[in-house]
């Protein structure tokens, strides 16, 4: 190191959206009304599925965790994104920085397998009905999210450890608004490819391996619903998957723009307005779709608002 006269990084700035006072404000008011709309709206259907006793199913079961992740996993980079828009730009120190990683990959990772769970839900729902009740017991759903949260810690810690056991050397400067692994692999020097390799297994492990799962589930269903002779019971079924695909379509498309996309041509604009959608809108529109696209969870939100009135 010493002979290529290269300083090893200890702490890692973080460059704002815009180095404008006038603009940052307006922006870090943005980021935070959204930030609170994601927290009440993922905490209220959290509270409103434990709350009606219509909706204690596998699907609003894993539903619930969907919105617990969803809050964790925005707390994660938000409040970060808010600091550097004030202070135009924020210092991290390197521990700081590796357990945003961690924290991020790990909830992340779990949204990825709830949705893929939820997606196998409703392929058992329609093309097993008179099985669902026997396999989507309450013993298989808990294996199940205990499974998701397990397979999201051990890519949480494979990736933190391979993309913090590289060398990041010269400039410290991220130019991006929260510690993600595509900026921070521009700062590495020296050999990194068996790290990079261990990183690219685990991205196609998680998001290609649980769209999979998610397109053969719903192959499987477009067959079944296809075969129902009624258009009226076609349409119904169909309603019940479309907001769980509205859903995965929005996350999976910008996770697939930021992560498997070659890095040629990038820009770091595009990147920032990409994370922006990931971390912090999509979360905000998950309760949203769920409920303004599902009559049960409105129905369960009405006699909720009715009891209020009632007392």
């Amino acid at each position: 190191m010493a002979e290529k006269n290269l300083t090893l990084v200890t702490e890692f700035l973080l460059i704002a959206f815009t180095d404008c006072p006038e603009r940052a404000l307006p922006l870090f008011l943005l980021f935070l009304l959204i930030y609170l709309v994601t927290l009440l709206g993922n905490l209220g259907m959290i509270i409103l599925i434990h709350m009606d006793h219509g909706l204690h199913t596998p699907m609003y079961f894993l539903l619930s965790h969907l919105s617990f992740t969803d809050i964790c996993y925005s707390s994660v980079t938000v409040p970060q994104m808010m600091a550097v828009l004030l202070e135009l730009g924020a210092a991290l120190s390197y521990t700081r920085c590796a357990a945003q990683f961690f924290l991020f990959t790990f909830f992340g990772s779990i949204d990825c397998y709830l949705l893929a769970l939820m997606a196998y839900d409703r392929y058992v729902a329609v093309c097993q009905p008179l099985l669902y009740v026997t396999i989507m017991t309450q013993k298989a759903r808990l294996s199940f999210v205990a499974g998701a949260y397990a397979a999201g810690l051990v890519s949480a810690l494979v990736r933190t450890a391979s993309a913090f056991t590289l060398s990041f050397c010269g400039t410290n400067e991220i130019d991006f608004i929260f510690c993600d692994l595509p900026p921070l692999l521009k700062l590495t020097c020296g050999d990194s490819y068996t790290q990079e390799v261990v990183i690219v297994v685990f991205a196609i492990f998680v998001i290609p391996a649980c769209m999979m799962a998610i397109l053969v589930s719903y192959l499987f269903i477009i067959v079944a619903v296809m075969r129902i002779p009624s258009a009226g019971g076609r349409t119904k079924t169909f309603s019940t998957c479309a907001s769980h695909l509205t859903a995965v379509s929005l996350f999976f498309g910008t996770l697939i723009f930021m992560y498997l996309r070659g890095n040629s041509g990038r820009s770091s604009d595009e990147d920032r307005v990409v994370a922006v959608l990931y971390t912090t809108v999509i979360p905000m529109l998950n309760p949203l779709i769920y409920s303004l696209r599902n009559k049960e969870v409105k129905e369960a939100l009405r006699k909720i608002l009715n009891r209020v009135k009632l007392s």
